[in-house]
């Protein structure tokens, strides 16, 4: 009977796909970025350092991405992207195959798109293009990336995005915690909603997640978090990272961010301004960034880029600007350089970066600069 059922299942399923050939057109489009340069850093744990590191401003990736007409303005749609260390060959996104992204959905010209799998959520793609010091270098992304400007992926999630109507588009996000008797734990929502008319452009997002994982002292530099000892100053000077290894899991992770740009001939002025509440227990804390800054063309294959931020966290405090170039061989192949210059608050020790890419200064102060090439296939 099972064998039977089966047969019959596969024999409607080839005749579907047989009357669809047809009027179906489909393509599979295979696509890339590679990132390497030389880093600099002033001051990581005391010693400065010069190291070979790709993937920094763009992370290296290849995927696959494709889509099916199914006709009346409907499609079907894929994108796989996996992400890689270029200097050692292995896999990011802790070994994931398909780390960056993987998600299979729906495309229509009425309604919008509709994706199932593992995404990015609103943050990245709302308000990071108003990330201006993040352009111009990615050591200069927010502090500890908590309100995950850098780019942060949501597994399990539900992801609608409306059309365009006029330049508003609006969307909506669900992540599943799939914890078996409590569907709160792990979850998340995002919510967005963004305009663009000539050359302004602006969106606004709201994401919560439950149950995120952070390491304070390598993110930001800070001994005390939400109330608990994350690390620990030796005579010395040392510091005892609490953390390094193991996450310290606050209970809801908030942020409210808005962002907004304006082009003026050969300037664009950006800016955005993001609130992240953090709780642990009874304990919570809110850090605010505010950025601004510009990018200036001069020539159609020079983009200049400056900008300054300003965080706060808990009684403490960091100012940081940063400069950038990039220059454009071809529209595949570009050059870029960078400094910034990171400043905290008195007992705070610097890390830019958001702890991904370099260990805290022993100090108030760091630099991180590079000179890097793209290609992008």
């Amino acid at each position: 009977m099972r064998g039977t059922l089966t047969r019959a299942i596969f024999a409607a399923m080839m005749a579907l796909g047989g009357a669809g050939v047809a009027h179906a057109q489909s393509n599979v489009t295979l696509y890339g970025i590679i990132d390497a340069g030389i880093t600099y850093v002033s001051n990581q744990s005391g010693n400065h350092q010069f190291k070979f590191e790709d993937g920094a401003n763009f992370g290296n990736r290849w995927g696959l991405k494709g889509s099916e007409d199914l006709g009346g303005g409907l499609r079907a749609i894929f994108d796989l992207q996996n992400g890689f260390a270029l200097g050692t060959g292995a896999l990011r996104q802790n070994g994931a195959e398909f780390g960056r992204e993987a998600f299979v959905g729906l495309s229509s010209d009425k309604y919008g798109t509709l994706t199932f799998g593992n995404q990015y959520d609103f943050i990245f793609d709302t308000i990071t293009p108003f990330n201006v010091n993040g352009y111009a270098s990615v050591y200069s992304g927010h502090m500890g990336n908590f309100d995950r400007i850098s780019g942060v992926q949501v597994p399990n999630s539900v992801k609608y995005m409306s059309k365009s109507y006029s330049g508003l588009t609006f969307g909506a996000m669900y992540g599943f915690g799939n914890t078996a008797g409590n569907f709160h734990r792990n979850s998340s929502y995002s919510g967005s909603i963004a305009y663009t008319h000539g050359g302004f452009s602006t969106g606004a997002v709201y994401t919560r997640l439950y149950n995120v994982g952070i390491y304070p002292y390598a993110q930001i530099g800070v001994t005390q978090f939400l109330g608990q000892t994350v690390a620990t100053r030796n005579a010395d000077g040392s510091v005892n990272d609490l953390y390094y290894t193991t996450p310290f899991t606050v209970d809801r992770d908030s942020t409210a961010a808005v962002g907004a740009s304006y082009q003026i001939g050969k300037v664009t002025v950006v800016g955005n301004f993001t609130s992240t509440n953090l709780r642990y227990g009874s304990n919570s804390a809110t850090m605010n960034v505010y950025e601004a800054g510009a990018m200036y063309a001069p020539a159609p294959d020079v983009l200049l880029i400056g900008g300054w931020e300003y965080t706060t966290f808990a009684g403490a405090h960091w100012h940081q600007p940063t400069l950038g170039a990039q220059y454009y061989l071809s529209k595949r192949t570009s050059f870029y350089a960078n400094v910034t210059y990171l400043r905290a608050s008195s007992g705070v020790d610097a890390n830019q970066g958001a702890g991904f890419y370099s260990l805290p200064s022993n100090t108030q102060t760091q630099i991180v600069s590079r000179i890097a090439m793209i290609h992008r296939f």
